[in-house]
């Protein structure tokens, strides 16, 4: 196919303004692709490339009429909004060869995804003397204060409504979903964890050594991990959530025992003596925090209160509608006692979903399988695949062949999620993303809870992937909005919905 008239016109003029004098305009890096979902992944691709030149030039493939693809004008504004990029084109994928060969980049960027597979650009490059470079760009860490600052199309909303009209459902579908929230029966297990916040005055710095010296205040305790998506959910308005966890002989037992009666969970506890109750401390002051200090153990529990808390979980899960796991690898879900509960599940065709958090290199989301959904962070994906090279879908994708999920949420903190959704009936996949509906978050602790909590609810009530992510994504803002994970109303949820 030859290039279009309106592509050989964006060449012919950024040839013209940009190319003319060679030793003026130095180096020339070229990307092209889809874009048909503007997300971080791209964002970084596109920062490393304009970073190995001078001039970043954009070719972004036309895809019209392609049913429910985001319009190629609309795609073209949002890459040309980007701080990075020099200049953006529409472009025919079949004329790619064509482009290259009158534009002669220095460059051509690609995710390192494609680095082994057959690229029909190499033998162009090769012929004018120019180079192929894969990359993803940063995954470590992203600057999400630079990303915002190039992301200049975005407004601070609490709602994208686009989003809404891409996959066709409206407010009031999010609204007939949490109606029907109170005729379901839940089962969370996995770690408890009690968070402390203790306020603090700085007095200065210790004159013996160069040490910040504070003074408490006052302290709050909160409870964490699966009792407080247990919590949430009974908040929510879930008709009946039972509570299956491991705590220690100890006061912060006796704590989370009474946030459960306060909130309406029916918690089926195991008491390991072996351990304490994890209690996650947090020194703060002045909305920042100084410190955190873990107080817990990680060794797998017994193979006796592993068949404990069996017997007492099978007793309820078999007239459930869902079954959550919520584990920060501390040893409550050891390996077999995950099999021997999933394969109940699926005997009897119980909804599972699953959200596995580390803090360091330790943890493994594809360990649960046969969810209708995964959730975790981009950088706890990326420990499971031992992955830090694929770009953000691919990873997604990844991730949901290997543990067999139907669908994955990837968190990304500030920059909101990535969702890889199956499509009904066909082997393929459909992505999207949602931006931060909370652009200022006070304390991100307990989103992604809220979010595990809300998305699977809706989803067990019949809402698909992409109305139980909005929802989701709401309660996380709700959530951020404020500091300690307490548990969310269904008020709440309303409150943002009808604004």
């Amino acid at each position: 196919m030859s290039i279009s008239k309106q592509t050989q016109q964006a060449v012919n003029r950024f040839t013209q303004s940009l190319f003319r004098d060679k030793q003026k305009t130095g180096k020339a890096v070229f990307v092209s692709g889809f874009f048909r979902v503007l997300h971080p992944g791209h964002v970084r691709l596109l920062r490393f490339a304009k970073e190995l030149g001078d001039v970043l030039v954009v070719g972004v493939y036309r895809c019209d009429g392609d049913e429910g693809q985001i319009q190629d004008d609309v795609r073209l504004k949002l890459v040309e909004a980007l701080e990075w990029v020099d200049h953006a084109f529409l472009l025919e994928k079949s004329a790619l060869q064509d482009v290259l060969t009158e534009i002669q980049p220095n460059f051509v960027v690609k995710g390192k995804e494609h680095e082994l597979k057959d690229n029909r650009e190499q033998k162009v490059v090769d012929s004018y003397g120019g180079k192929i470079i894969f990359s993803s760009g940063e995954t470590s860490v992203s600057s999400y204060e630079l990303e915002q600052e190039s992301l200049k199309y975005r407004t601070q909303i609490t709602k994208p409504m686009d989003f809404l009209q891409r996959h066709h459902f409206q407010i009031a579908d999010l609204k007939s979903t949490l109606d029907s929230f109170a005729s379901l029966k839940v089962c969370v297990i996995g770690d408890t964890i009690v968070d402390e916040y203790i306020q603090c005055e700085p007095l200065g710095m210790s004159q013996e050594d160069p040490t910040l010296v504070v003074r408490p205040i006052e302290s709050e305790r909160f409870i964490g991990g699966a009792a407080i998506v247990a919590a949430h959910m009974k908040s929510l308005g879930a008709g009946q959530v039972s509570l299956y966890s491991v705590l220690g002989g100890d006061e912060p037992a006796d704590f989370v025992r009474e946030i459960c009666a306060k909130t309406g969970v029916t918690p089926e506890f195991i008491v390991d003596e072996s351990r304490p109750t994890t209690l996650k401390q947090r020194y703060r002051s002045r909305n920042k925090t100084l410190l955190r200090v873990n107080q817990l153990r990680q060794h797998k529990i017994s193979q006796q209160l592993q068949n404990s808390l069996y017997r007492e979980l099978v007793k309820v899960l078999e007239s459930s509608d869902l079954l959550v796991f919520s584990d920060f690898s501390y040893g409550v879900l050891p390996q077999r006692l995950v099999r021997k509960i999933t394969d109940f599940c699926k005997k009897r065709d119980i909804m599972m979903v699953a959200d596995s958090q580390c803090s360091s290199q330790t943890g493994d989301i594809t360990r649960f399988t046969d969810t209708k959904f995964i959730s975790p962070t981009e950088h706890e994906a990326r420990v499971s695949l031992k992955n830090n090279d694929d770009g953000l879908v691919v990873l997604a994708e990844k991730l949901r062949q290997k543990a067999q999920a139907e669908h994955t949420i990837i968190t990304l903190a500030e920059e909101g999620l990535l969702i890889q959704a199956s499509e009904p009936g066909s082997d393929s996949c459909k992505t999207d993303r949602l931006p931060a509906f909370n652009p200022c978050a006070k304390d991100n602790a307990g989103a992604g809870d809220c979010l595990l909590a809300v998305a699977s609810m809706a989803m067990a009530k019949g809402a698909s992937i992409w109305q139980s992510a909005y929802l989701g994504s709401i309660a996380a803002a709700c959530q951020v909005s404020r500091i300690g994970n307490t548990p969310l109303s269904i008020a709440n949820i309303y409150s943002e919905l009808n604004t």
